[in-house]
């Protein structure tokens, strides 16, 4: 076993969903010691930096039912079964914004929450938008707002925590980085 390696011994499931699976695993740690972890299993998520002709980054600004309020965020959504991520980000830019893209570049990928969770996030950026020719705009789950901001005004709402969740965080220090090395 490697130094660090938690061998699974047996895993109990205990929720299946939509969206989320959770399980419980009992584990032997590298230095003998029995343990528990529980695990939340998610297919992965893809979020976009879409930038604007004018250089504004398109937000949305939709209510998240665990938080109990409206945040504002990058365009993002689940991975489906066997759709390449890029494909995703294209998706849900169109379904989120109205804008649609032929050109995406990867900037990253990370992942959420490794402690309970296995979700990773694929960051995606497009600045060669049109506006879809027939939008799909919406989400049959909720309500979406689009917010068009320059990135002076995202980093003021990163400080003012207008902006509070961690992939649209990551995107607007990725954006102010950017700006900097040019």
């Amino acid at each position: 076993m490697k130094k660090y390696e938690e061998k699974t011994i047996h895993t109990t499931p205990i929720y299946h969903g939509q969206i989320i699976d959770v399980r419980v695993d009992d584990v032997v740690l590298a230095n003998g010691v029995h343990s528990k972890r529980e695990i939340v299993s998610h297919p992965g998520a893809v979020g976009i930096i879409p930038i604007t002709k004018a250089n504004k980054i398109v937000f949305v600004r939709q209510y998240r039912k665990p938080l109990e309020k409206t945040i504002l965020e990058i365009p993002a959504g689940r991975l489906e079964e066997g759709e390449a991520p890029e494909v995703t980000a294209i998706r849900e830019l169109e379904e989120e914004t109205g804008y649609t893209t032929d050109e995406v570049s990867l900037v990253t990928s990370f992942y959420t929450s490794p402690g309970f969770a296995n979700e990773r996030i694929y960051l995606y950026r497009s600045d060669n938008l049109t506006i879809a020719k027939n939008p799909s705009v919406g989400d049959e789950h909720g309500q979406i707002e689009t917010v068009e901001l320059t990135l002076e005004e995202a980093i003021q709402y990163v400080k003012d925590e207008k902006i509070h969740d961690a992939k649209t965080n990551y995107a607007v220090l990725y954006m102010q980085m950017l700006v900097g090395n040019q």
